[in-house]
């Protein structure tokens, strides 16, 4: 059987971010499925942050490539000897790097190996993830060149695809869905009592962002209003509170959600701590033991959505409202234009309310794995093509 070289762009399998492995493992496995229906096998090489060499636990991917500043400049060879390798490359973008919201520095990496990509003659797939928002003009610009270079472009929510149709581009276009939805798991089942409430801090909101200074404009104080919602839930009669950390590094205190989890739990004693997880698939497999789930990691509540759990994502950016009304489900915080009251009061509701959420959450997953088909076939003839040259 015919072997593919598929590399994995922004991939990464020893990232602190779970939200990041989910995309991974859960692309994977569509490739895999998108590889049974073309009739050909699939290696993978993984090209991102992650180290040279990082250990993936699985026999398909072959190699693991590091981007850094003299690479993404062909001052040392391995990025380049990494893409000359691959048959087709999927980028993901982690998933909403794809803009200029974190700054020019991951923006100039994000566009630049995509150029690379195209330079080296590969087939480039901008895989689902968020297109945008971006500030600059410029920046913009750049974006464009990216996207026209690309031999298809997908979006996972319905906003990303207004964006791409603004800027009257004629790369083929695909709306999907997230790729985590694809995340393998095992079901947790809990006893029904008590209710579990599954709370998502952020190390990075927390931290007031990488700058320090309410970088993503909220209009609340998170930390007061992440108090006052464990306050509220643990005050409940028969409910646990259990707060689930989703990015967990010793060495990025602006972003660890574990310590911020401890910081929380110290003052409100009872207040379980779940974790740290050994994988984005035992995560999700915990999470859907929960009965109402929030927070503001994104691919925390895709874990809990997709798993069958009612949750409220309590957004800092575009890509929440983006993905989730996506799939017709209007159940999330605006953190940068709803004040902590206003916050409050909708999470409360939606919890009162989390036996008529089950229906709009099963519904949702029912059009997530009909965009999670659409793209699933849009590799197989991508696998194909490459197949006849």
């Amino acid at each position: 059987m015919n072997v593919i070289t598929v590399g994995l762009l922004w991939h990464s399998i020893d990232s602190a971010n779970l939200g990041v492995g989910a995309l991974t493992h859960g692309q994977m496995h569509l490739v895999a499925q998108a590889a049974r229906a073309a009739g050909v096998q699939v290696r993978f090489i993984i090209i991102g942050w992650a180290r040279d060499g990082a250990q993936a636990g699985d026999s398909r991917v072959v190699d693991v490539c590091q981007v850094n500043g003299k690479r993404l400049l062909g001052l040392d060879g391995r990025l380049g000897q990494c893409l000359a390798k691959c048959d087709l490359v999927l980028d993901i973008g982690e998933g909403d790097s794809f803009s200029d919201i974190y700054g020019w520095k991951r923006l100039v990496f994000l566009i630049g190996t995509k150029l690379r990509a195209a330079r080296h003659g590969r087939k480039l797939v901008l895989s689902p993830q968020t297109l945008g928002p971006f500030k600059h003009p410029l920046a913009a610009w750049w974006a464009d060149i990216a996207m026209r270079r690309a031999n298809l472009v997908c979006a996972r929510d319905g906003l990303s695809t207004r964006y791409f149709e603004s800027r009257e581009l004629a790369t083929p276009f695909l709306e999907a869905i997230d790729v985590a939805f694809a995340l393998p798991f095992e079901r947790t089942v809990s006893p029904p009592l008590p209710v579990r409430v599954g709370i998502n801090v952020s190390g990075l909101l927390w931290a007031g962002g990488y700058s320090g200074d309410n970088q993503f404009g909220l209009a609340l104080d998170y930390r007061r209003t992440m108090h006052a919602l464990v306050r509220h839930f643990k005050a409940l009669p028969d409910v646990q509170v259990v707060l689930v950390p989703h990015v967990v590094t010793a060495d990025r205190l602006a972003e660890d959600d574990l310590r911020a989890s401890q910081a929380v739990a110290a003052e409100h004693p009872g207040v379980e701590v779940a974790g740290p997880f050994d994988s984005p698939m035992q995560a999700k497999s915990f999470i859907s033991g929960m009965h109402f789930f929030l927070g503001a990691r994104m691919h925390a509540c895709i874990a809990a959505f997709s798993s069958g759990v009612p949750c409220v994502p309590m957004a800092y950016s575009r890509k929440f409202t983006g993905l989730f009304n996506s799939l017709g489900y209007g159940e999330v915080a605006d953190c940068t234009r709803e004040d902590q009251a206003t916050v409050l009061a909708r999470i409360c509701r939606a919890f009162d309310r989390r036996q008529e959420l089950q229906t709009l959450v099963d519904d949702g997953n029912g059009q997530a794995q009909q965009r999670l088909a659409s793209y699933r076939d849009a590799l197989t003839v991508l696998l194909e093509g490459v197949m006849r040259g």
